[in-house]
């Protein structure tokens, strides 16, 4: 075999190699992000448009989320939370408007106790995304019936899923 086409044939097989890592670290990606994000991957995906896209914005809440100063709530105020939430729930039989709104106050309140910053709703989605992918569905319908509650109102069930889902 002449010199010539042996650095061909060594120049495609690298080639060949290069796109076989590359595919199989797209596809390690795309298989670790929708571990991770679970249905907010494919939420990600669907509004987006792309799954390119979609992952490159999830990568980026994990970089945003990792530089937040996040830290856990002491004890005490764990208790004092639970007690004013307990508190919310018994007000829901008597003012379900009023005990939806508290509710989605408190979250907030919690969240930036927590670390996160109180910048916008969407953002404060997104950021929990990160580490409790599983409820931040929840979180948005809540909010949303808490939204339309403030506005225009809601209907006693959908306060009620809504606290449900708080």
């Amino acid at each position: 075999m002449d010199t010539k086409l042996m650095i061909v044939l060594i120049v495609v097989a690298a080639a060949a190699v290069l796109v076989a890592l590359l595919f199989y670290t797209r596809r390690r990606r795309s298989t670790l992000l929708r571990d991770r994000f679970g249905p907010e991957y494919e939420k990600t995906v669907r509004e987006s448009g792309s799954t390119g896209r979609a992952e490159a914005e999830l990568e980026k809440r994990v970089q945003r989320v990792e530089r937040l100063h996040l830290r856990p709530l002491p004890q005490s105020a764990r208790r004092q939370y639970l007690a004013r939430w307990m508190e919310i729930q018994r007000r829901f039989v008597d003012d379900p408007q009023g005990a939806v709104c508290f509710a989605d106050d408190l979250i907030t309140e919690v969240m930036g106790a927590e670390g996160y910053p109180m910048v916008d709703f969407e953002q404060r989605a997104a950021d929990i995304s990160v580490d409790h992918p599983l409820m931040v569905s929840n979180y948005r319908v809540a909010h949303e019936v808490t939204v339309r509650q403030r506005g225009e109102g809601a209907s006693t069930e959908e306060l009620r899923k809504a606290i449900v889902h708080y």
